[in-house]
C-alpha cells in the first residue's frame, strides 16, 4: 500500500497543476470524489458475504495499484477524477479490511506494540519510496507517467505474489456480517472524524498550496514527506509500547 499510495500522494499536486492546470476548485472536487469510496467503505460488510477478508484485501490492493498506474496516462480533469476514484476504492477497502484482519490475528496484549511495528514497517517503506522518488525526479528527471506506472505495477505485482504465495490464514474470530454502531464507542468515532478533518486540511490543501502558491517542485514535496515518515519510523513502535504500558497500569 505505501508503494502505490505514497507515490500518488507525493506526485499528485505537482502533476495536476503542471499537466492539468488545476486550481483550488478542481483539487477540491477531486479530493471530495476521493472521499466517496471512503464513505462507502461500510459496504465492506456486504462484500464479505461473498469474499473472504484476506482475498478481498489482495483484490483491493490490486485495484489501488491499477488506479495509480493509470494516473499518468490521463492528465485531464475528468481523467484524473476517474483514476482517483478507482485508486480510492482500492485504498479505502484495503484499509478497512487490513485493520480488521490485524485485530483478529493479534491478542489484546500484543496488538498495540505490533500495530505500532506495522506502522514503522510502512514508514520505512515510505522512506525508501520517497528517497527513490527524489532520485527519479531530481537525478534521472523521470516523467510523472513513469513514476506513477512503476509504483502501480509494483503494487499489482506484490498483490499477485500475495495471492499465489501465501495460504489462506483462518481466523478464530467470527466476523459480523452487519454494521455495528455502539454508543460507548462515541470517542473513537469522534477521533476518527477529527482525524479525517486534519488530513484534509494539512495533507491535502496545505500540500496543494505549497505547489500552487509557493512553487514547490515534486522533489521538494517528496523531501517534506521524507522528513515526516522518518519521524514515524523512529517513534511509532515506541508510542505503541507506551500505550500498552498505560493500558496495563489502568487495568491493574
Amino acid at each position: 500500500m505505501p508503494v502505490a499510495f505514497n507515490t500518488w500522494t507525493a506526485l499528485l499536486n505537482n502533476f495536476v497543476v503542471e499537466r492539468a492546470a488545476f486550481t483550488g476548485i478542481e483539487i477540491g472536487i477531486l479530493q471530495s470524489l476521493r472521499e466517496v469510496p471512503g464513505f462507502l467503505a461500510f459496504t465492506t460488510v456486504f462484500v464479505l458475504l461473498v469474499l473472504k477478508e484476506q482475498t478481498f484485501a489482495v483484490i483491493a490492493l490490486a485495484i489501488m495499484g491499477l488506479g495509480v498506474a493509470m494516473t499518468g496516462f490521463f492528465p485531464t480533469v475528468y481523467g484524473l477524477y476517474f483514476t482517483t476514484v478507482l485508486m480510492s476504492f482500492g485504498f479505502h477497502y484495503f484499509e478497512a479490511v487490513k485493520q480488521s484482519l490485524a485485530l483478529q490475528w493479534l491478542s489484546k496484549e500484543e496488538a498495540p506494540q505490533i500495530l505500532g511495528k506495522l506502522i514503522s514497517v510502512a514508514a520505512i517503506t515510505s522512506l525508501i519510496i520517497y528517497g527513490s522518488l527524489w532520485v527519479f525526479l531530481e537525478v534521472f528527471e523521470l516523467d510523472y507517467l513513469w513514476n506513477f506506472l512503476i509504483a502501480g505495477v509494483i503494487c499489482i505485482g506484490l498483490a499477485i505474489v500475495m495471492w499465489m504465495a501465501f495460504p489462506h490464514f483462518p481466523s478464530a474470530t467470527q466476523q459480523h456480517r452487519h454494521i455495528v454502531l455502539r454508543k460507548r464507542y462515541w470517542l473513537y468515532y469522534a477521533l476518527t472524524f477529527f482525524s479525517g478533518a486534519r488530513r484534509q486540511i494539512f495533507m491535502v490543501f496545505a500540500a496543494f498550496l505549497m505547489v500552487e502558491k509557493f512553487g514547490y517542485s515534486a522533489a521538494q514535496v517528496t523531501l517534506l514527506f521524507l522528513v515526516n515518515y522518518a519521524f514515524n519510523w523512529l517513534f511509532a513502535e515506541r508510542i505503541g509500547i507506551a500505550i500498552r504500558s498505560a493500558n496495563s497500569q489502568l487495568n491493574a
